[in-house]
């Protein structure tokens, strides 16, 4: 491979990055495939013309499969037909495999790009559905709650960060760690025997589960404010 082709490839890479992000917005792993394999399109759209226009083709002369794709267009079903019609079609695999021999050519792993961000949504849509009952108990404690302070937002946000620690493997022994701190008989409901002036935020065993979260909440795309919010 030439600089040229190398800076070639970079180049279509970033333009089709809007395409990798909206991993952010999956919930579950099919849409996470959707999102992959229309990155895939985009990406051979411009670095593997022949196999891309083989599909092209296939998907215009193929009628249900047309009529499918024109009638989506402006849905929130768009990206989704097009890459089911796209999958079914008998290029797609040498599509695929074309893409990854360019992207293989150059030094770039695009499946590894893609596993790592599947993974972080992954890991951090399960911490969020795991941690999601207590934190429906938490803001319904804030909401009846009339003479509740900045003080007291902090504290339930803290309880719920620790909550979406619990799922995540990488800060096991920061989560230990803040149990022993707080005095915590149960690690799985940090409410029983909750003794809020322990909960400080300015002992060192925090800043390592607080950070770590948000990191994980970085890797899934999102952040923890979101995640609180939602």
């Amino acid at each position: 491979m030439t600089d040229q082709q190398v800076a070639h490839f970079t180049e279509v890479f970033n333009r089709n990055r809007a395409t990798l992000a909206l991993f952010s917005k999956c919930s579950t792993k099919d849409e996470l495939d959707v999102v992959r394999d229309a990155f895939f399109l985009g990406m051979a759209s411009q670095l593997c013309p022949n196999e891309y226009e083989s599909m092209r083709e296939c998907l215009i002369t193929d009628e249900s499969a047309f009529d499918a794709i024109a009638s989506s267009i402006n849905t929130d079903k768009g990206l989704e037909t097009t890459v089911t019609a796209a999958r079914a079609s008998p290029h797609w695999l040498d599509l695929v495999t074309a893409v990854h021999a360019v992207s293989n050519a150059v030094g770039s792993d695009l499946d590894g790009i893609w596993n790592t961000l599947e993974k972080g949504r992954l890991d951090w849509l399960g911490a969020v559905t795991a941690a999601h009952p207590l934190k429906v108990i938490l803001k319904e404690a804030l909401d009846k709650d009339k003479n509740k302070t900045e003080r007291d937002e902090v504290d339930m946000k803290m309880v719920y960060i620790y909550a979406l620690s619990l799922s995540i493997e990488s800060l096991a022994s920061e989560s230990e760690a803040w149990t022993k701190v707080v005095g915590m008989k149960n690690k799985a409901n940090p409410l029983q025997d909750y003794k809020g002036d322990l909960w400080d935020p300015r002992k060192e065993e925090w800043r390592p589960l607080d950070l770590g979260v948000q990191e994980a909440a970085e890797r899934g795309g999102s952040s923890f404010q979101e995640a609180w919010d939602a």
